[in-house]
């Protein structure tokens, strides 16, 4: 089956708005760090979502004490909504599938209700935090919110856990009850999740992420929400970008089989080779991974690393290097090289921090 991408829209550290965020992009605009304390007594550079990027966010009771993912999703998901000309009428919205995907949220806030009970007794842990705790709670709020009342499914992962929604979104497609399909990734900074990092050595002390440097030299964390909205064939316009094929990959168990198993990745989705590259590479051991199979694969291909300008958002990064590609495709700018080739394809790799590997390969 053949899926199309109807619309999209991400909230980034260097704002939201598909256009917007594209052409900051484009023109080499990188995020700003701001230092992000720990109780350890320690200051992590995280890239955070600026307050100017949920302007749009609406005015609804399930908002007013979310969790951030929550609002980077509802933000994102009605653009994607909006950039699809789909109105959730009652009989679209049955129609309509969500398929919510994450990382570390859940266990931010299970920390901060926890972290409430050591601090002050159990009195000071709020009821109202609660149901943040739980990785499925983003989806609740953004079905209500968005007004999808078809199937939702909350899947977690690690970097490559939103290609791993897509494919999830591909399958459930294949029924007649579904027109449609909203992929929603999101994530959070959080002094937690930096200090686990730091730990494995994977982040670098300050800015910038500097993606293919050998050796590398580390990772800076960042936060926000990507939002694809796929139709089926039937319903697509005459240009559209088509989702060709998406490469569920594997998992690796230490940071040495990660090219061997980004290889099986780069070999399912390269014939025909791809025009752009758009690789998860950011300034850790993955870069040099994927280097190995983009020079074997696609030696003539365009690549970009996107975490160059927007950091690493793990749960919501592989959605972010896919709205880019479609950018790419649709528009015809390519963020480096040079050349007169008309940009065809596009190959998304995804390899994750902890371990997981996807990609997918996409067309105009």
């Amino acid at each position: 089956m053949s899926l199309h991408i109807a619309g999209m829209g991400w909230v980034t550290p260097l704002g939201s708005g598909v256009g917007e965020v594209w052409n900051r992009l484009f023109n080499g605009d990188t995020a700003t760090a701001e230092p992000l304390s720990s109780p350890l007594g320690r200051d992590y550079p995280v890239f955070r979502v600026p307050a100017s990027a949920l302007a749009k966010a609406p005015a609804h009771p399930r908002l007013r004490r979310s969790s951030a993912i929550s609002r980077f999703s509802a933000v994102a998901g009605l653009e994607a909504l909006e950039n699809g000309n789909l109105k959730l009428e009652p009989k679209t919205a049955k129609r309509t599938a969500l398929i919510f995907a994450v990382s570390n949220g859940g266990v931010i806030y299970t920390k901060r209700f926890y972290h409430d009970i050591v601090e002050s007794g159990a009195q000071a842990a709020s009821p109202l935090l609660f149901p943040e705790t739980v990785f499925n709670a983003p989806a609740s709020h953004l079905a209500a919110i968005l007004g999808i009342t078809g199937a939702s499914y909350t899947l977690v992962g690690d970097g490559a856990v939103g290609v791993l929604a897509l494919k999830m979104a591909e399958d459930l497609m294949l029924s007649d009850t579904l027109d449609y399909c909203l992929v929603v990734a999101a994530e959070e900074a959080d002094w937690l999740l930096a200090d686990a990092y730091r730990k494995w050595r994977l982040l670098r002390s300050a800015p910038p992420v500097e993606p293919f440097q050998e050796p590398p030299r580390g990772t800076i964390l960042s936060e926000g929400a990507g939002a694809i909205l796929l139709h089926s064939e039937g319903r697509a316009p005459a240009r559209s970008i088509s989702i060709e094929k998406i490469s569920s990959g594997t998992n690796f168990h230490k940071q040495s089989e990660a090219a061997g198993a980004l290889e099986k990745v780069f070999a399912e989705l390269s014939t025909p080779p791809p025009s752009l590259v758009f690789a998860s590479a950011n300034g850790t051991f993955i870069d040099a991974a994927e280097n190995t199979s983009i020079r074997r694969h696609c030696p003539d291909a365009r690549v970009y690393a996107i975490k160059r300008g927007l950091g690493e958002s793990v749960g919501a990064s592989s959605v972010w290097q896919t709205i880019a590609a479609a950018q790419a495709l649709m528009t015809q700018q390519a963020l480096s090289g040079a050349g007169s080739r008309p940009l065809q394809s596009a190959l998304i790799s995804s390899c994750g921090l902890n371990q997981q590997v996807a990609g997918l390969r996409i067309s105009v």
